[in-house]
Parts: structure tokens; C-alpha cells; sequence
């Protein structure tokens, strides 16, 4: 199974993008200050930029695709500037195509320079936060939005608080799997179509559902079931980090598999490497109650350091350890 398939890129979202989203998952509030076609504007990148320099009249490094923070230091620069030299100055940013500016902590914009921003089509927006918050948030937005994603075949579920994804065939059985572990309690986070999100350069893989498919699940011989109303909003959950990969694989006889457990397996999924476990398939085997321990497992392993095979090795060596200084003793 090779889940490391090349991860997908946003090229760019529009500006009219941004300020109708951000606030919907962000502690962030943006007014618009004047009317200008943001569907003209785009964001190419998740870095943002302060125009100090740009406004003092360098521009030869100016990163203008970013989306621009005047915060108290800029505004209070061209507050102090002349009619004439502050019209010169802000020209310095309207005459590159930013994608738009953002005045933070209520600061104003002297309604000349608001004008010069309207005629040269640049959305311009205030937030009554710091430079320092709106930065983090604005950041935090357009990491999600720039960040490497794909989509995998298999059913993605929270079992005990643990992201685990389910792999395998197609007919193996997920989404049953899946779907038993909703009635026992556990919550849906995506079935058939699992989209994950690798955000910026951490390690953190964020497993959603696809929207068109939404928390509908398909089960042979059944058909379509929808999850959150038939078993309520506990059973389905938004978002979920990929913390452990299960692939489920047919029976072979001839196949050796894990007996133990010392021997741990992971597989790359957006160039991450997650634990993976693998389960043979066949009749009478209660994967369900499995999957549930190997959830189990990892929250010992990850808060305890605790694995059950190293355990009982330790025991298993202690107790031959023991019995050798025992037959010592006799023979002496």
C-alpha cells in the first residue's frame, strides 16, 4: 500500500475568498472600508508583509503578492508626512498589485490614500486587533488554505480521542468497520473519500471529509446510510489528526504477520511518517474490538511509554535471568 502520493497545492485564493472565510474558523473580524471587485485580487502566498520600507520609497525588494499589515508604526509614519509626501508614499504600494491591505488595531487610512487604494482596485479592510494577533491569525488562514493536501480511498475515524484511518481493498469491509464503531460510541470523520491536510512544514496531518459526500457512508447489500441522522451530531466529528493508520488485508495462510507487536511499522502519508498496523481479514475476527485497542495502545504508548510486547519481553528475560542465578546458587 503507498499512501505517499504527491500532495496537492492551492495556486492561489481570492481576495473575496479570504474575507468572506477567515472569520468563519478564525478569532478575526474584518470591515470592509471600500467597495472594490475582490474576485480581481488574489493571494498567491501564506507569508504576509509590513511596507515600512516600501512606504519610505524602497520598493526594489518589496514582496507585494503578500497580503500588506499597516499596523500603528505605518500608520503613524504617513500621519506625520506632509499632503504632498503622503500621497507620494502610499503611490509607492498602489502602483504594484497587491492583493489587498489590512489596517490593524482600528488604525485609519487618511481618505485621500483610501481613494488611491479604490482607483487602483486594492481591497482594503481594518480588524480592531494587534498587528501581532491579526498577523498570527491571517498566518494561521492562509496556511490552512496553502498547505499540501490529497485524497485517499478508506474510512477515517476517532476512536477514544485517536485519529485512525482505515485502508485496505476495496470490499474489505471499511465502511462495516467504520460504521460498527460509530454505533459503539465512536465518531465519523470521513468514509470512502478521506482528504488530508499536511499544515505548512509541521508534522500534523488533518483528515477531513469530502463535502459532497459529506457523513453519507455506502454499505453492500444496505446502500446509503447518513450517519450524523441516523445516529445524531456525537457520531460525526469535522476534523481529526491522523495519529494511526490500519490496513486491513486479506487472509493468506502463506503470509507470516505480526505476532508480538515489537516490530513497528509506519508508512508516509504527505512525506510524514505515521504508525501502521496491519490486520488480516476472515471470518469470526472482531476487527472492531481491535481497532479499539490498537487506539487504546497508542494513547499508552504516546502518555505512558508504555508497549504491552516490550513489557512482556522485559518479564520474559527477568524471569530467565533469575532462574540462571537460581541454578547458579545450586551449583555453588
Amino acid at each position: 500500500m503507498n499512501l505517499d502520493q504527491k500532495g496537492l497545492k492551492k495556486r492561489s485564493v481570492t481576495v473575496a475568498y479570504f474575507f468572506n472565510n477567515i472569520g468563519r474558523a478564525h478569532d478575526i473580524r474584518l470591515r470592509r472600508l471600500n467597495e472594490v471587485d475582490e474576485q480581481k485580487r488574489r493571494i498567491f502566498e501564506r507569508d504576509l508583509h509590513r511596507p515600512g520600507l516600501a512606504l519610505a520609497g524602497f520598493t526594489n525588494l518589496f514582496t507585494y503578492k503578500r497580503v500588506q499589515i499597516l499596523g500603528n508604526t505605518e500608520t503613524r509614519f504617513l500621519n506625520h508626512l506632509t499632503d504632498e509626501v503622503r500621497l507620494e508614499a502610499f503611490g509607492h504600494l498602489t502602483r504594484f498589485k497587491v492583493p489587498c491591505i489590512i489596517l490593524t488595531s482600528n488604525n485609519k487610512l487618511h481618505p485621500d490614500l483610501l481613494d488611491m487604494a479604490t482607483e487602483a482596485g486594492i481591497p482594503v479592510y481594518v480588524t480592531r486587533h494587534s498587528s501581532t494577533k491579526a498577523i498570527y491569525q491571517v498566518t494561521d488562514f492562509l496556511d490552512d488554505q496553502f498547505s499540501l493536501y490529497q485524497q485517499y480511498h478508506g474510512s477515517m475515524v476517532d476512536v477514544y480521542g485517536v485519529g485512525v484511518l482505515l485502508t485496505g481493498k476495496s470490499g474489505l469491509g471499511k465502511s462495516e468497520i467504520a460504521l460498527d464503531l460509530v454505533e459503539r460510541g465512536h465518531g465519523l470523520v470521513a468514509d470512502d473519500v478521506v482528504v488530508i491536510r499536511r499544515k505548512g512544514e509541521t508534522t500534523q496531518l488533518s483528515a477531513s471529509r469530502n463535502n459532497i459526500i459529506d457523513h453519507f457512508m455506502e454499505i453492500r447489500g444496505l446502500g446509503v446510510v447518513d450517519v450524523k441522522a441516523n445516529f445524531g451530531i456525537r457520531a460525526i466529528r469535522d476534523h481529526k489528526d491522523v495519529q494511526v493508520v490500519v490496513e486491513l488485508l486479506e487472509w493468506n495462510k502463506e503470509m507470516e504477520y505480526e505476532r508480538l507487536g515489537l516490530d513497528t511499522k509506519s508508512i508516509k502519508i504527505l512525506g510524514v511518517e505515521v504508525p501502521l498496523v496491519q490486520l488480516p481479514i476472515f471470518p469470526g475476527k472482531n476487527i472492531t474490538v481491535i481497532i479499539e485497542v490498537v487506539a487504546l495502545n497508542f494513547l499508552l504508548k504516546r502518555y505512558s511509554n508504555y508497549v504491552a510486547a516490550e513489557a512482556l519481553t522485559d518479564r520474559i528475560k527477568q524471569v530467565i535471568s533469575n532462574d540462571e542465578r537460581s541454578e547458579g546458587d545450586i551449583l555453588v
